[in-house]
């Protein structure tokens, strides 16, 4: 199995200097900020809005390099039999939240669905449930009452004017090349006073602060953009949507993310060595680490894991969540 999570990532402390324009803003000044194992385009933030973005943007050869077929896990599971477990349960909660206030019958698609988890709870309550994925491998396994187009990108998928109730882009919006033409897509298809729910990690949360290159959510090199929250509301409005409500607290992201981000910051720790531990893989290959390092991850897990929760609770409460989700409504 390819180490998927486990690529370098160097702090830069560079001069500001011209870049292309800003997906947000239009500035075309920013600053290198983080260099990657493998990537020889850095990260450059943007010295007007603080969006993060690779400076030349990567070519889709080399993005399509990092979702290997191991990137999914086996059909319809990506991690050990516990975690899987905890994911679908806390996935099934939260789609009380998504499915709020939709009737029964109500289209709701899901872009970058993966192996479809949010369109299995969501058809349980009556919805009618669409999704897109890049990959087949990705979608292996989702739920037979979810209707799921394999395309390249969102436009790809051709779906009617007008005709969704609801759309999330679940922790996607990152990964996309086009963020923008993405948004004018789903403008589109989503119909007037439509919902659109958009889910990214949150680049100017103080998780984020106090973890700099060392921060799990960076997800390096896979997201190709870092959005402050202040951005994404702006990318929103600009693309025709009006956001009414942003939400901090992600029980399956943010507590982990502190704990994660705090093993990397301790440099002979593999990076995103437990995320990496606690994913499926054939019983055929052997543990990821050493006995050692496997014990040292999971010690950790279970002693930081109050402190992350802790900490997602105040960042919640101060409005700076390591993730956020944003609630908007397509204008008329």
């Amino acid at each position: 199995m390819a180490d998927l999570y486990g690529s370098r990532v160097r702090a830069l402390d560079a001069h500001p200097q011209s870049v292309s324009p800003c997906l947000v803003c239009r500035a075309t000044t920013a600053r290198a900020r983080f260099a990657v194992e493998g990537v020889a385009a850095p990260v450059v933030v943007c010295e007007t809005c603080g969006v993060g973005r690779f400076d030349p943007m990567l070519s889709q050869g080399e993005i399509a390099a990092f979702y290997p077929d191991d990137y999914y896990g086996e059909p319809g599971v990506k991690f050990h039999p516990l975690v899987e477990r905890a994911v679908r349960w806390i996935g099934s909660r939260h789609v009380r939240f998504l499915s709020l206030g939709l009737a029964p019958g109500s289209r709701v698609l899901d872009v970058g669905c993966g192996r479809g988890i949010v369109l299995g709870a969501l058809a349980d309550r009556g919805l009618e449930v669409h999704g897109v994925e890049m990959s087949a491998a990705a979608a292996r396994g989702t739920d037979p009452r979810a209707q799921v187009r394999i395309a390249a990108n969102l436009a790809e998928a051709s779906y009617p004017s007008s005709y969704f109730d609801q759309v999330l882009i679940w922790h996607v919006l990152e990964h996309v090349a086009h963020p923008r033409e993405t948004l004018d897509e789903v403008r589109r298809i989503l119909r007037p006073g439509g919902r659109l729910v958009v889910a990214v990690p949150n680049f100017a949360s103080r998780q984020a602060d106090w973890s700099g290159a060392a921060w799990f959510h960076l997800d390096l090199p896979r997201h190709l953009y870092q959005f402050p929250l202040a951005a994404l509301r702006r990318l929103l409005e600009e693309a025709g949507f009006e956001p009414i409500s942003d939400h901090h607290f992600s029980v399956r992201q943010n507590p982990f993310g502190w704990v994660q981000s705090a093993q990397n910051r301790v440099a002979w720790l593999p990076r995103n060595g437990l995320y990496t531990l606690l994913h499926s893989r054939e019983r055929t290959l052997p543990p990821p680490f050493d006995l050692r390092t496997r014990a040292i991850l999971l010690a950790a897990f279970a002693l930081l894991l109050p402190w992350g929760i802790a900490a997602s609770m105040w960042d919640a409460y101060h409005r700076t969540g390591a993730t956020v989700h944003v609630v908007a409504l397509r204008k008329p």
